[in-house]
């Protein structure tokens, strides 16, 4: 029976420690969507003045932020 209490005690205030997080995985995503952003500006205005290389990097660069 000590051994049920101490499981289930653990299970819920493991869950609530959890959810302390959310709001530091949001802005950690916050601030990799502003980067990436400002990459694919970056990207966008290199393939307008003709540097398609360059604008392929950034893009690149950009999409990467987000694998893994």
């Amino acid at each position: 029976m000590k051994k049920l209490a101490l499981i289930l005690s653990f299970v819920l205030f493991s869950s609530s420690v959890f959810a302390g997080s959310c709001p530091m995985m949001a802005k950690n995503l916050d601030s990799k969507i502003a980067e990436a952003q400002k990459l694919r500006d970056a990207g966008m205005k290199a393939h307008d003045s003709g540097e398609h290389k360059k604008s392929v990097d950034l893009l690149n660069k950009a999409l990467e932020m987000f694998k893994g």
